[in-house]
């Protein structure tokens, strides 16, 4: 696991994600409020790179999983 910093990102894990396994997915809320950039990472992964995203870009695809067109 990647070692945490004062400057680095907090984490939160996706709601969805479960403890076993399953689809996990984190981003980082605080680093959206500082520079408009959503970090998101696999959470079993998380020395591999992070995607960054404009928020306008996450709120899009936060959208997008909660619609029933997937």
């Amino acid at each position: 696991m990647a070692k945490e910093t004062s400057s680095s990102p907090r984490w939160v894990k996706s709601s969805y994600s479960t403890e076993n396994g399953g689809a996990c997915v984190e981003w980082a809320p605080s680093n959206v409020t500082a520079t408009g950039i959503v970090p998101v990472r696999d959470s079993k992964r998380t020395d591999d790179p992070v995607l960054m995203v404009s928020a306008d870009a996450f709120a899009g695809l936060v959208r997008l999983a909660r619609s029933t067109a997937l």
